[in-house]
This record gives C-alpha cells, structure tokens and sequence, in this order.
C-alpha cells in the first residue's frame, strides 16, 4: 500500500525538510513559532508531533477537508479553537479531542504559549480501504471509522475526552517511540487508538460538551491581562465580576476553560514564576520583589516561593547551577 502525502496546510506554513519519512514544518509570527512534524503512518492516516511556542496560531492550521476527522491529544499546554459560529472550544494536558476537518474554524490560540501535542488525520474512505486491506492479511479488526466519525463529530461538533486513563497509556508511549522504530511502532499504536475509540461504550461519548461565546472569551483575557500587569495588586472575585461585568460563575467556568485552573491558582502560580524571573535576572532585593508581587510580608513571600520549588529566593539566587532543575 502506498501512501500519498497529503499537502493538509495552508501556503504560510513554511515547509522545511522531509527526510526518514517525516516532514518538518514551521510556522511563524509575531508571538513565536511552532514546529510540527508529520509522519505518514498508513495510506489515508497522518500523525504531527506539535511543538508550539507561541500564542497566537494561524487562522486555520489544516485545510478543511472532506470525510476527513482530526484526532488531537494534548501532553502539555492548552490549545484554544473557535469555530466560524462562535464558539469556542479548550483542551489541556491530558485532554483528546475529535472533530471533521470540514468543521471550519475562525482561529487557533494557545492561551499558556505554549502547546506540545500529537494530531492524527483520517481520510475516512482512503483509510477504510487501509484498514480492509489488514483484515485480509491480520483477521478481523472490527474498527469502522465511519461509526467512530458519528459518534463524536456529531453535527459538526468537536468532542472533548477528559484524562482518560486507557487513552493517556496510548499516548503516553507515541510520545517515548524510540526514533529507530518510529515508523513501524507508530502505526501499531494509532491502530490501537482506533479500537479504543471504536469500543468506548455509550456512557464514555455521551458527555455534555461545553463550549464558550467569543464575548465570554475577550472578557476573560482583558481580566488576565489586567491581572498580570499589576501583579501588586490581589483581585478578589467580586471586584473582577464587578470591574468586567461578567457573573462570578461564568467567569470561573471560563478563565478554567482558556487557562487551565482557577483564578486564584494560575495568579499564584504566575507571581512564583515572575519571581524566579526577577530573582534570576535583577539585583532586587527579595523585599522588593515581594512587594511586587503584591506580598506585604516577605517571609510570606518566602514561603510560598519554597512551597512551590522547595527551596528559599535566597538559596534560588545564590545557587543559578541548580535554577533549571526548578
């Protein structure tokens, strides 16, 4: 059987090497740069290992396409769709989604900038036919795309699987392939993935997919946006609902949604992080940092610096051998 590239990107995305069959792309703008590559894995069936470091993606990172499904895992980061109706659509670590290519979207984003994650692309009729081809020489597989297609992209829709463990064992292992038997390990475990979905029972599939308006969306960026550039001041969640007029529970419901946890905990986490920042590359004292960064007690500070990497600001700076291990 032989496989047919197939050109799924738009012209901005620059094409860089194939070699070892695996094809390297890039794309670029002004907010960084992401890398994919894309290894054929049997006719009518692609696999893209995506490395994304950058916040804002292309309009449309695929070509819509007929009779075609995407399958995306997410290992690290979170990964923002909106479709052309207006909603929007999340997945973080641990999350798979499925959807038909012929659901156009309106734009990508990557709300943590950053996105490590592996895509999977069915030809459903070319891929059938691959897989009838196997039956002949393996037995019965029992896996039928089209069902797997009804199933999940009902109504043009974009189902997400929330951390399921058997999935995560998948992936898991796609991640570790070892690069001298990439090319054949692959395809056992994409054909594992298949029979997975194929046998998912009813109650696995038929979850309440949850999905968010554009207004929602650009209030909650305008709030995390407000929030980063003053990170001396602790919002409370009455004074955010209040300043940007959205109620306290959608507003919770959809800053979770983009960034991946509660208010409280993402700002806490982003102080820590701007803390290693600031003791690694100023000569600030740790008061000052910590007034900065909205704690009036230092040992306070302190102590939360040491809760989240285990060690004091004042060993961090002194010890810049040991930051990366952080």
């Amino acid at each position: 059987m032989k496989q047919c590239p197939i050109d799924f990107f738009d012209p901005e995305v620059q094409h860089l090497a194939a070699s070892a069959g695996c094809r390297l792309y890039r794309m670029q703008n002004d907010t960084g740069e992401g890398l994919i590559s894309e290894y054929p894995i049997l006719p009518g069936i692609d696999l893209f290992y995506n490395d994304f470091h950058m916040k804002d993606g292309q309009n449309q990172n695929k070509r819509p396409m007929p009779d075609t499904i995407e399958i995306n895992h997410c290992w690290e980061g979170r990964f923002e769709c909106e479709f052309q109706n207006g909603d929007y659509q999340y997945i973080g670590a641990g999350d798979l989604s499925i959807h038909r290519l012929s659901h156009t979207t309106r734009q990508t984003c990557f709300p943590l900038a950053h996105y490590h994650g592996i895509s999977i692309t069915i030809d459903l009729p070319q891929a059938q036919q691959t897989l009838s081809s196997l039956e002949a020489i393996m037995g019965d597989l029992d896996i039928h795309l089209e069902t797997i297609a009804e199933r999940f992209c009902r109504e043009e829709s974009c189902y997400v699987l929330r951390s399921n463990r058997e999935v995560a064992h998948i992936f898991s292992e796609l991640y570790a392939a070892p690069p001298e038997r990439m090319a054949h390990y692959l395809k056992a475990k994409v054909l594992e993935l298949l029979m997975l979905l194929n046998d998912l029972p009813q109650e696995s599939f038929s979850v309440k997919r949850q999905f968010f308006s554009r207004s929602q969306v650009i209030t909650v960026r305008a709030m995390h946006d407000a929030m980063i550039q003053d990170l001396s001041h602790h919002y409370t969640l009455a004074e955010l609902s209040r300043q940007f007029g959205i109620a306290q529970t959608s507003m919770k419901l959809c800053f979770k949604a983009v960034y991946g946890s509660s208010i409280y905990q993402y700002m806490k986490s982003y102080r820590m992080q701007t803390a290693r920042v600031l003791l690694q590359d100023t000569s600030h004292s740790v008061t000052e940092i910590a007034a900065a960064l909205g704690y009036d007690n230092p040992s306070k500070f302190s102590e939360a610096f040491k809760k989240e990497y285990g060690t004091s600001p004042t060993l961090f700076r002194n010890s810049p051998s040991e930051s990366d291990v952080f």
